[in-house]
């Protein structure tokens, strides 16, 4: 490791050395904006290994071929005066959300029930900007205001928009390769990272899935946008198979996040603007609280397939990528 990062710090400010600099990791998350504040750093203290030399840090995800963004015309935003009025009125952001309970925002100080809301996010006190935990035991959608909104930017709405507030490490763990944890506590209910990567069509996932050596290894950094497909939907982007992302050899630090089957954190789906429908963020949120240091993990299959009750059949362990886990309701295999 150490040998690997001298010319780092000794020789990229040197002439001729751009295409270093260009593929070098350091550089790459030194170049995200929230550096500074909430840098992501690199360590290894178990052996001499380094990050695939081919992998590239992004702090957005990009689109691939194929893979159209949607025409201007077809976005539109809430015009809400402010992030009160999106909380507690008709914003069209939320137009899709059902619930508005207020599961655990209790009373108010004067002992009445609170004014009812709709979107996914406490608004005051300790807890604002995490998640409810009605949202957060659920597997549905997140709905946020988003740029080419009228409320603007300090909307409480806008929680997966701001981007990453917690400072992320990927370090090398003692038997599973790279991990990710954070430097700081990390609270229930808290955004954690974007899961983001290349954009692609189906039809490129899975010529890449057949390139692959190891079909199942491929499929580890392949999330389908799937959430909103509906072939019966009025919008033919969602009738059909879904985009999806491939972090392999691009993405943020959340890529290197390992699997665990008892997880603390959870992917949802999050939505901008409706347009975007099809290619809806992948957000991770912490589903405990996270003391510093600890690895940050979810759940690879949850719920997406029947490789949990996979796991649970004998005759199909020969044919199963072997959980390395280690936790204590560990189901011994992934898929």
């Amino acid at each position: 490791m150490e040998a690997a990062t001298k010319q780092h710090f000794f020789y990229h400010g040197e002439p001729g050395l751009e295409i270093e600099k260009r593929n070098c990791h350091f550089c790459q998350i030194r170049s995200f904006a929230t550096r500074s504040r909430f840098p992501v750093t690199i360590v290894n203290t178990e052996d001499d290994a380094v990050l695939d030399p081919h992998f590239r840090f992004v702090d957005s995800s990009i689109l691939g071929k194929g893979v159209e963004p949607t025409k201007g015309e077809f976005l539109t935003g809430c015009e809400c005066v402010d992030g009160e009025d999106c909380q507690y009125n008709t914003c069209t952001c939320l137009q899709d959300v059902d619930d508005d309970s207020t599961d655990d925002e209790g009373v108010d100080r004067y002992g009445e029930t609170p004014r009812k809301r709709v979107y996914a996010y406490h608004s005051h006190g300790m807890k604002v900007g995490h998640l409810r935990s009605k949202i957060l035991t659920s597997r549905n959608p997140i709905y946020e205001c988003h740029e080419s909104c009228a409320c603007g930017p300090d909307c409480p709405n806008r929680v997966v928009e701001r981007g990453r507030r917690i400072p992320l490490q990927v370090f090398r763990t003692e038997n599973r390769g790279w991990g990710v944890r954070s430097t700081v506590d990390i609270k229930k209910g808290q955004f954690v990272d974007r899961y983001m990567g290349e954009i692609i069509t189906a039809q490129e996932a899975n010529r890449r899935r057949a390139q692959s050596h190891i079909a199942e290894r491929k499929d580890v950094y392949l999330f389908a946008l799937d959430k909103f497909s509906d072939p019966k939907s009025y919008d033919e982007r969602l009738r059909g198979s879904p985009l999806e992302v491939d972090g392999e050899f691009m993405s943020g630090p959340t890529r290197f996040v390992n699997h665990s089957c008892e997880p603390n954190m959870r992917i949802f789906a999050r939505v901008g603007d409706h347009a975007d429908k099809h290619l809806h963020d992948l957000a991770l949120f912490a589903i405990r609280d996270i003391p510093r240091g600890e690895e940050l993990t979810f759940d690879y299959v949850d719920g997406i397939d029947d490789s949990e009750n996979d796991a649970l059949d004998p005759e199909k362990h020969k044919d199963m990528t072997r959980c390395l886990c280690g936790s204590s309701s560990c189901r011994g295999y992934l898929w």
